[in-house]
């Protein structure tokens, strides 16, 4: 059965190893085009309607008012079903201990049970926080695996650990 790669990335302003950069591809969009090359597995990218602004300072005072009110903003589409994948890889950014708003948005819409998630996120020094546990709060029906955490500045270099990662839930 074919697998699906919904993921959340964003581009514009973001801290890079330590530095405000400029980015024309997200570095969430990055890995998951990689788990696609590797896998062949469907990509969905999570849009919200209303995006955060370009400039980085802003953005982060958008998302953290957006985490406090525990808002689900609403997304510019959806996929019509999930019903013809058991195996979602689900991508996100670490946005203080968890996933970005619009992630939760994207799951609380769907039936999860029965389905594999495989979480991956990318991060600048916070790992997974506590995205596993969120996920599996919200998709109480699915199994979660072990998600994969990427250094978002290294992340054009993350082909081996993401092979690596992928071998692993083949085993």
């Amino acid at each position: 059965m074919p697998a699906m790669i919904a993921y959340y990335s964003r581009a514009d302003e973001n801290y890079v190893n330590g530095q405000i950069k400029t980015l024309t591809v997200g570095n969430t969009e990055v890995a998951a085009t990689m788990i696609h090359e590797l896998t062949g597995a469907d990509l969905f990218k999570i849009e919200p309607i209303h995006a955060y602004a370009r400039d980085y300072n802003t953005c982060i005072a958008e998302a953290q008012a957006d985490q406090r009110r525990n808002a689900r903003p609403e997304l510019k589409r959806y996929p019509d079903s999930l019903d013809g994948y058991d195996t979602i890889y689900l991508g996100y950014p670490n946005y203080w201990g968890t996933m970005p708003m619009a992630v939760f948005t994207f799951l609380e819409r769907f039936d999860f049970s029965g389905k594999t998630i495989f979480p991956f996120c990318t991060h600048e020094g916070s790992g997974m926080g506590g995205s596993e546990r969120d996920i599996k709060r919200l998709c109480p029906g699915a199994k979660v695996e072990k998600g994969l955490a990427i250094h978002g500045g290294n992340v054009k270099n993350a082909r081996p650990a993401i092979q690596k990662w992928l071998k692993e839930k083949e085993a």
